[in-house]
């Protein structure tokens, strides 16, 4: 495994998206906990997406447009609905000082979805693992699985460290409801903005 694709899986896993803003919502509403499982649903949410790239369904994807535009705008109105919701102060980012089984159950699966929904995720390893893997590489699918493994305990690791600093700042935030109502609408304007950015997005 080479220290090229370290670096470069890095700055992509550590690069603000929805995953992370998902994160740092869940965290920042509900706790560190939250935060955590927000990363676990976030790091599942990748697994789909590598499994089509290993069984070639990426590469129909990258190659229909109507898989692609079915996928993307499911993720669109999923997006769209999240900001609904934080606005709203409903969901899985409602403020709650007390975390049940059933809430951290529901973060993980709203995690997960988020990046299930996600049609870049699949075409992104489509055009980003096979380049760190040689044309004369005798076992090409397991190092494929060996690096989608790597990048996603880097994702599930990064994603902790975003979740556990927004949970060690909850208590500063949540007592301060104007300061509460402006990160709220931040949120809800970031998921709005990630969805309408989805949107445009081409093959």
């Amino acid at each position: 495994m080479s220290l090229a694709f370290l670096l470069t899986a890095f700055i992509v896993v550590a690069s603000p998206g929805t995953g992370v803003l998902y994160t740092l919502a869940a965290a920042l509403t509900k706790g560190s906990r939250a935060g955590i499982a927000a990363a676990f649903g976030c790091t599942l949410g990748i697994v789909p997406s590598m499994c089509a790239a290993m069984l070639g369904l990426a590469a129909v994807m990258h190659t229909s447009a109507l898989a692609f535009a079915t996928l993307k705008w499911c993720g669109v109105v999923y997006l769209l609905y999240m900001a609904f919701q934080v606005l709203r102060e409903q969901g899985a980012l409602a403020v709650d000082a007390r975390l049940e089984a059933r809430s951290l159950k529901r973060v993980v699966v709203t995690g997960f979805l988020i990046n299930i929904l996600n049609p870049k995720l699949s075409i992104f390893f489509l055009a980003f693992l096979p380049q760190f893997i040689a044309t004369d590489e005798p076992r090409p699918l397991l190092l494929m699985l060996e690096l989608s493994g790597t990048f996603m305990a880097m994702t599930f690791v990064v994603f902790v460290v975003y979740g556990l600093f927004a949970g060690s700042v909850r208590d500063r935030i949540v007592t301060r409801p104007r300061v509460m109502s402006w990160l709220r609408r931040g949120f809800a304007g970031g998921f709005a903005a990630l969805g309408i950015r989805l949107a445009f997005a081409e093959r």
